[in-house]
């Protein structure tokens, strides 16, 4: 089971510059996107049935041009689940999940904390999602939440963590909590296989950035414990160059 990660930075941009054509070239089983900033209205969606997606499911912010998930697939899902039932997680279209075969997939975006009231806003939505991991993990053992977290775990996950300690995605109030997140029962599937520096998912548009490989490792495949015997690989895209991040790609033995 060949699973892709990426937030694409807006799913229309994102089409303009091939997006589809690369999404053949993988020919992943299921896609989960993030920060689609799309109704599924506004698409055309004969692209993705074309493509060999034809079961694809989106989750909006109420609010237009922002946030938003996706989960496309080959294969019809045995149920999709929209949202937490958190409120307030759910009106930004941050949750999506659907389950095939005993494997629970998850697309998330998780807030960045641009500033206070959001970082306030982010810290909550770790705290409360932590705590509903914990009770999805009782019905669905073998889950997997693949997105852009927007957290860089450790130092080795960020270019310059001296400079970056005291900005958002690399606070020790983050780095803590997805480090508890994953000792909660989850495994980094990327660091599983690869534990060198200079790998990352996210690069800013300023100052050539992806050019110097001056990046963050935002974008993470956590799979559950159990999950653990079936990983065969997890890496990263860095040649996909539809948005400021790029995606990763995990695998599951069937």
């Amino acid at each position: 089971m060949k699973i892709v990660s990426y937030n694409v930075n807006g799913i229309r941009a994102a089409l303009n510059k091939g997006f589809v054509a690369w999404l053949q070239s993988v020919d992943p089983d299921v896609v989960c996107l993030q920060e689609t900033k799309a109704q599924k209205e506004q698409l055309d969606l004969s692209i993705f049935d074309r493509a060999g997606y034809p079961f694809n499911y989106w989750y909006s912010a109420q609010k237009k041009g922002y946030s938003g998930v996706a989960i496309l697939a080959k294969r019809e899902p045995d149920h999709v689940a929209y949202g937490t039932g958190i409120d307030y997680m759910d009106h930004e279209g941050r949750n999506l999940r659907a389950d095939f075969n005993g494997v629970s997939v998850m697309s998330m975006y998780l807030p960045s904390g641009t500033n206070m009231d959001r970082l306030e806003f982010k810290l909550k939505y770790m705290a409360d999602f932590q705590e509903y991991a914990n009770q999805l993990r009782k019905e669905h053992p073998n889950l997997v939440v693949c997105g852009d977290y927007n957290i860089c775990h450790e130092a080795i996950d960020i270019h310059d963590p001296i400079r970056n300690k005291n900005v958002s995605g690399f606070l020790p109030v983050e780095r803590e909590w997805i480090g508890n997140f994953m000792a909660s029962g989850f495994i980094d599937s990327f660091r599983h296989f690869n534990k060198e520096p200079h790998n990352y998912t996210w690069w800013s548009y300023r100052a050539n950035a992806r050019n110097n490989n001056k990046g963050w490792r935002l974008d993470y495949g956590m799979v559950s414990q159990p999950l653990e015997s079936r990983l065969k690989r997890s890496v990263i895209l860095s040649e996909a160059k539809h948005s400021d991040h790029c995606p990763i790609l995990l695998e599951l033995e069937k």
